[in-house]
């Protein structure tokens, strides 16, 4: 008698637990929000900080500094911002339970990031300034570097969704929050992008 009340004990406690994960409420993509916004905030110190060097600066660049070209750049500009709009198309996708198209455009838009930090590097080893060149130079490679990084954490995710959609019942309409949050994590280095590039290669 005394087991059976344990067990009806366990059985209400255990049944009161399932109910309130069911009933607590998926945060996950408020978190994503937080750290979006946190990163906004670095963003915004750095922004600032160059808009006062530049102001305070008598030349900008510095006289015995080469300006920078806006061909590669520009190229790069195009193909991160087409980026967004291929991404999108995955989230899509997703919400069809098309996995195949999903991981088709990760795929497409994985490889459009990785243009973009190729294009990258080739223009660092090509410029005529170093990171310690004058403060031009370093609030440059401060900020593209900083962003570069951004973008290369995006691959990451990219890599990783790609990697645990192989299991083809993992991502769904009803389960997509990875694909989601990569999204709004690679809209958010796009529009940084945007204003790095009115910044630093715009702004003459």
């Amino acid at each position: 008698m005394q087991s059976s009340a344990v067990d009806q004990s366990e059985t209400i406690t255990v049944s009161h637990v399932e109910q309130g994960h069911e009933e607590h409420p998926d945060l996950r993509m408020f978190g994503v929000l937080v750290f979006l916004c946190a990163e906004s905030m670095i963003f915004l110190g750095l922004f600032i900080a160059y808009l006062s060097f530049r102001l305070m600066a008598p030349a900008w660049p510095p006289e015995d500094t080469e300006g920078l070209e806006l061909l590669l750049p520009g190229i790069n500009t195009i193909i991160l911002i087409s980026s967004s709009f291929v991404i999108h198309n995955a989230d899509t996708a997703i919400k069809k339970d098309d996995v195949g198209a999903m991981r088709m455009w990760f795929g497409i838009t994985a490889a459009m990031g990785a243009i973009f930090l190729g294009g990258q590097i080739y223009e660092y080893t090509h410029l005529t300034f170093g990171l310690t060149t004058n403060i031009f130079s370093s609030t440059f490679y401060v900020l593209t570097g900083f962003h570069g990084l951004h973008v290369l954490f995006g691959l990451l995710m990219m890599l990783a969704v790609l990697f645990r959609s192989r299991n083809t019942a993992h991502y769904s309409h009803e389960n997509h929050f990875g694909i989601e949050a990569t999204e709004l994590y690679w809209h958010f280095v796009d529009v940084i992008w945007i204003i790095l590039f009115a910044l630093l290669y715009l702004w003459r």
